[in-house]
């Protein structure tokens, strides 16, 4: 069971001492504080605006108690390039340089140099006229998440002036705009835009960190991501530009979620650049030994130290910032099982700052959505976030995966499937074997993909990755994809392969977008974006994660399934319950589910463990509050051997009207009707989902 929340913040999470940091602006210039409990001495550098390397002032901090150091400065006004430096003992795990100069944490702002390590902070003016557009705050049963990265979207888009490609202007371009709206997905889930710096590793082989999983700092957005016109205006004109974005979105009344990054950051292991928090306070900041090795839970060199309240707090500042300053959304929060790591390093659900985002007025109505889990020891933590939390559900992932690929792909080579449809079936429910009832079949955020691995064209093309431009010999990226070619390695010309793997494809986009839960599509799925098999490109910047928007026919029509589908989700509460049925028992806003197999009988307790049964039909009865009930039919046929299927005679069902196929290459224009028992042939590997009307409809 799910710990339940407290009603505020972890009480170090709430502790003044930790209020202001960062630079203040009052009359007069402003005031700077800045925490590290170790340090012997702290400076502010102030620079002339025109060169970066060209200080006009150093100014000592002075300690004010509880780790914090603060000055005040005329100098510190709009605009002003700053930098800090620290000074401090040498000691096992401290790496104090009195000659570094450090990104001060909470900038708002950067400007940047020639060099990696280059970097300044920026004092920004923070005002922007929202003109009256509040937070559309989409429920999350009528969520539907569309992941995509700010460049790749619009970089290649025809609808979008050329000056606006790959920025935040252009993700709010109109001509974007009316593709969210079309498909009818709610929210944007964009990769990082925190500022983040690309590898010297990836550097020296002429690539780039594409994804943005390297955050260099909390607070400022990535200027790269900015027109042109607004980069060279200076920090303040990008962080219009993001509020821009964000705010013509909520006019179009799509959300934005922002993918965060503050399980590590950029500075990496030991040896790696010093660039801000390493330079401030090493010991307090990262987790480490006695003897200062990093303890990496994150894969990334080094994993930042929730247990220490400062860290928590920056973690929790950050995020109060841009849900309040930028009117963000959500939050998808990176490799979060980190962030949950207490003293000991191990993962607790009751963790303070895990406890605190949820408990935050400041964080109200923001979703939250962790991927549950990280590369340490008992890093995989899906279905043990507490209450308030949204988790990716990789175990809704695989099922999905495994039931129409590599089973299939199983079956073909020994002629005989290796598991029947139970596990697929507690997916379609809700993966209530993962979540608790308190939680709800809402706690799970359904994915077939997502950024990180193949794309839905490539999980049905390839058998293995494709990685060698990478520059690791093909070592990268995950082995184990659950993908399949359907007989054919990539490109072919055949057309019952190409025929098959569209079908594929309809039957996981079907599974996804009418799958108890949240459900997550991956930007360019809808139209079947490849990426050559490779199944890591994080390091690619160019047209191979860019989005292609010239489609051929079978693009447009794969994406008219998805705006269809998404469309009956929305129509039919049946689809989206916000809580787990009991049998026997009434419970407002669930789905009282009833399952028959291809025969229109009741499943038994030997069908549902039948490695041979591979079709199942699903009746969704909605239990609304307010609402005319709702009932849908979904028959769901995983075997490429044809079957007979007998529509089930339920109570008051007079017909079941069709209301989408994955058979059809395109999706239908009229429905047609079918009697309760009435028989329908279907291929090898099927859906089709059904209205159903009764006789005498319930109130």
């Amino acid at each position: 069971m799910s710990p339940a929340p407290s009603t505020a913040p972890a009480p170090a999470l709430s502790s003044p001492a930790f209020d202001d940091l960062g630079v203040t602006l009052h009359d007069g210039g402003g005031t700077l504080r800045v925490w590290s409990e170790d340090a012997d001495a702290i400076e502010l550098v102030v620079f002339d605006d025109a060169d970066l390397d060209w200080s006009i002032a150093d100014i000592p901090l002075e300690p004010v108690g509880d780790g914090v150091w603060s000055v005040s400065s005329d100098l510190l006004r709009p605009g002003a390039r700053y930098a800090v430096r620290a000074d401090g003992p040498r000691t096992p795990g401290a790496t104090f340089n009195r000659g570094t100069l450090l990104i001060e944490p909470y900038s708002r702002g950067l400007a940047t140099g020639d060099g990696y390590e280059d970097w300044r902070s920026v004092v920004v003016d923070r005002s922007f006229d929202w003109g009256g557009v509040t937070k559309p705050l989409t429920p999350m049963d009528r969520t539907v998440i569309y992941e995509g990265h700010v460049k790749g979207l619009s970089k290649r888009h025809p609808g979008v002036p050329p000056a606006l490609h790959g920025t935040y202007a252009g993700l709010a371009h109109p001509a974007m705009i009316e593709h969210y709206q079309q498909l009818g997905v709610t929210a944007l889930q964009l990769l990082p835009i925190h500022a983040f710096a690309t590898e010297p590793r990836l550097l020296q082989h002429g690539l780039a960190n594409y994804w943005g999983y390297n955050s260099l700092n909390f607070f400022t957005p990535h200027a790269a991501y900015a027109t042109e016109e607004n980069r060279r205006r200076g920090p303040d004109a990008v962080l219009r530009e993001v509020k821009g974005m964000v705010k013509l979105l909520h006019e179009a009344g799509i959300e934005v979620i922002l993918d965060v990054v503050y399980n590590h950051t950029s500075e990496e292991g030991l040896g790696g650049p010093r660039t801000s928090l390493r330079g401030l306070d090493n010991r307090h900041y990262y987790r480490q030994q006695d003897d200062g090795t990093y303890i990496d839970v994150t894969g990334c060199g080094n994993s930042l130290n929730t247990a220490t309240d400062a860290a928590a707090r920056l973690v929790l500042d950050s995020l109060r910032y841009w849900a309040q300053d930028v009117q963000i959304d959500g939050f998808r929060f990176d490799l979060a099982a980190t962030l949950g790591r207490d003293a000991a390093h191990a993962f607790t659900p009751d963790h303070p700052l895990l406890r605190g985002i949820i408990a935050d007025p400041a964080l109200a109505g923001v979703k939250k959505i962790a991927e549950p889990w990280d590369v340490g020891m008992g890093g995989w933590q899906t279905g043990n976030f507490g209450d308030g939390w949204h988790e990716w559900n990789d175990r809704y992932r695989d099922r999905v995966r495994n039931f129409w690929l590599s089973d299939i792909d199983y079956a073909r080579r020994a002629d005989v499937t290796p598991v029947g449809v139970g596990g697929v079936a507690t997916r379609l429910a809700g993966s209530s074997h993962t979540f608790s009832a308190e939680r709800g079949p809402l706690a799970s955020v359904n994915f077939v993909t997502a950024h990180d691995g193949f794309t839905l064209h490539d999980l049905v093309s390839y058998d293995v990755k494709h990685n060698l431009g990478n520059g690791e010999q093909n070592r990268d990226g995950a082995d184990t994809n659950r993908s399949f070619n359907h007989g054919a390695e990539g490109h072919t010309d055949d057309a019952g392969i190409l025929a098959t793997r569209r079908k594929a494809m309809r039957n996981l986009l079907g599974t996804l977008l009418l799958s108890a839960g949240v459900p997550m599509l991956t930007a360019g799925d809808e139209f079947g974006r490849s990426q050559r098999g490779n199944n890591n490109a994080y390091c690619h910047d160019s047209p191979l994660t860019w989005l292609s928007w010239e489609h051929a026919g079978w693009q447009e029509d794969l994406q008219a399934h998805v705006a269809r589908l998404i469309a009956l989700r929305q129509q039919n509460p049946a689809l989206r319950p916000v809580r787990y049925a009991k049998r026997g028992e009434h419970v407002p806003s669930a789905s009282v589910m009833e399952w028959y197999d291809e025969h229109g009988e009741t499943m038994s307790d030997e069908r549902w463990n039948d490695s041979s049964k591979r079709t199942l039909q699903y009746v969704a009865a909605s239990t609304p509050e307010h609402e005319a009930r709702n009932r849908i039919l979904l028959v769901v046929h995983g075997s490429e051997r044809p079957v007979t299927v007998t529509l089930p005679e339920i109570d008051d069902a007079q017909r079941f009207v069709r209301l989408w196929s994955s058979l059809d290459e395109r999706p239908a224009q009229e429905a047609s009707a079918h009697a309760p028992g009435e028989r329908i042939d279907l291929p090898g590997t099927a859906m089709e989902l059904f209205r159903v009307e009764s006789v005498n409809p319930h109130p």
